[in-house]
């Protein structure tokens, strides 16, 4: 959390990473479409006061219910959480969070081809966020109000899998990867 001196306000940051999609091809290439990265400003009434220790399993299984809640609200069937996906979706938000990996989709295909399933659509959200009590929360107001990452939750996906990662900056990185599974 950063703290502007003169006014004592509490600022936090909530970065989105463009909604990604591929579709396989028969030729085995892909189509992505990307919108640009979005940065979202949210309320002072919802940062964290103090450097929060974050629970990040809990933080994943609040995405999960989260997305879930939407997708039945709106009469779309529920995604299967997956530990293939969800292990994949972790890595990528670790390696993000150690400096390993950018803040990016680079890597995307790498991701969906080690879970070792047979699909027919992938996507991917990824939020970075500081100085929030609820990261996963946070994520998941900026992926509804982004379309291209809502065009990923409301996707006709049946899988899922979400990763988090926290480093000691308080820095959170979130990865949710859909498929469509063809099994």
């Amino acid at each position: 959390m950063f703290r502007q001196p003169a006014f004592g306000i509490a600022i936090s940051t909530l970065v989105l990473a463009s909604g990604l999609m591929t579709t396989p091809i028969p030729s085995h290439s892909s189509t992505k479409q990307n919108t640009d990265n979005q940065s979202l400003s949210i309320p002072s009434n919802q940062v964290a006061t103090s450097t929060a220790s974050f629970q990040t399993t809990a933080l994943e299984k609040s995405v999960f219910e989260q997305i879930n809640r939407y997708r039945v609200s709106h009469k779309l069937p529920k995604l299967k959480l997956n530990a293939n996906i969800t292990r994949q979706a972790r890595i990528h938000s670790q390696n993000m969070a150690r400096g390993k990996a950018p803040f990016s989709h680079k890597g995307f295909e790498q991701r969906v081809a080690a879970i070792h399933l047979g699909y027919n659509s992938a996507a991917e959200n990824l939020a970075f966020n500081q100085g929030y009590s609820n990261p996963a929360n946070q994520a998941v107001i900026g992926w509804l109000e982004s379309p291209g990452h809502l065009n990923n939750i409301k996707g006709n996906y049946n899988l899922t899998g979400i990763g988090v990662a926290a480093n000691k900056q308080g820095e959170v990185y979130l990865t949710q990867i859909f498929l469509h599974s063809t099994k």
